[in-house]
Formats: structure tokens, sequence, C-alpha cells
């Protein structure tokens, strides 16, 4: 099965659809001690997603705080808003740009401009909707997931220590993780 590309097909009205942050988050994960993982989220963040007839010629673009990063540890949190991390007092904002949506089978892939840290590196997500709701309070809603690895040396953020056992504290990939709701432009 290939994926749709009319927006009508799918049920999504064209225009500008604005993300809902009250039911949407973005989380990462990333490994510690080469055995676990630790996750995160960002509480602050804004967004549209704007759609095209042809769905391949809409657009999203984000922006996140990054003194929002939370890991439920405040001593963690704090040391990721330093330089050796985002650097969150010289760079208060995240930001992603897309660049163009390709389908891939039934799904598709996001491409854009990730800035973090200073730093503006192309990134490919691996993208989903998972369809179109009418909200109880008035308009519909729609749902996307959309998932990428990263590479906090690719922007700069080289913090670590070797460990005894062999290994590093903490591993060079993270994980992203968007669960995204987005209200319908306004008729």
């Amino acid at each position: 099965m290939s994926a749709i590309t009319s927006s009508a097909e799918l049920g999504l009205k064209e225009g500008t659809w604005t993300i809902d942050p009250a039911h949407s988050s973005i989380e990462f994960v990333v490994k510690h001690l080469v055995v676990s993982k630790v996750r995160g989220r960002f509480n602050e963040f804004a967004g549209t997603i704007t759609v095209a007839s042809n769905l391949l010629d809409s657009a999203v673009n984000a922006t996140i705080a990054t003194n929002s990063i939370f890991t439920g540890q405040e001593m963690r949190d704090n040391h990721l808003k330093s330089g050796e991390f985002l650097d969150a007092e010289a760079n208060p904002q995240i930001t992603f740009d897309s660049t163009s949506i390709v389908a891939n089978g039934d799904s598709y892939t996001l491409n854009g401009d990730l800035s973090i840290h200073g730093v503006t590196k192309g990134v490919a997500l691996d993208l989903e909707f998972n369809g179109i709701a009418s909200h109880p309070m008035g308009g519909n809603r729609a749902a996307f997931t959309a998932t990428t690895t990263i590479s906090r040396k690719d922007f700069n953020m080289e913090y670590n220590a070797p460990l005894e056992t062999g290994g590093m504290l903490l591993s060079d990939k993270i994980t992203i993780e968007l669960e995204i709701q987005a209200s319908a432009p306004e008729a």
C-alpha cells in the first residue's frame, strides 16, 4: 500500500493547523551507563502544520523552549541547560523547519532543519498520520507520531565521561519521540 498524498483523501483541511501543547508531547531517550535509558521531555513548545492540497507540499514549523527541559531530576535538568549541553541562556529555542515530506510505503518521512545549541543540521523523521477526530468543544483535531535519532556530537553537545567498565556515561545517540495533536484551521 502506498501513502496517500491528497489532504482531502485523509480529511485534512487545507490551511494552517496549530499544534496543541496540552495534548502533544516532545520527549527524548538517551542511554546512561551503557545499560539503561533515561527519558526526558520539553514542557513548552509551539508550532504549525501548513497543510497543502498535495500533502507532500505541506510544511511544519516548531519552536521548543530550551529552558523547559524536564527529566524529573533538577540537578540533571540544570546540567542539560548548561553550556555542556543545550546552553539554554545563549540558545533559548530549539527550532525545526521542514524542507520536504516524502511518501514511504504507507507512511511518510518528514525532512527538515533542526537547530539545537546554535547548530543547524538536516534530520529525517519517520512520520505517521494517526487520524482526525471531532473535538467535543468544537473543531477537528489531527494526530501525528514522529520519531528520529540524532547524534549529540552533531550539535556540539560532547560532554561525556568514560566508565571503568568500558563505554561512556552517555550514548551519543538521542531518540526523539513526538506525539502531536493539532487544531484545524478556523473556517
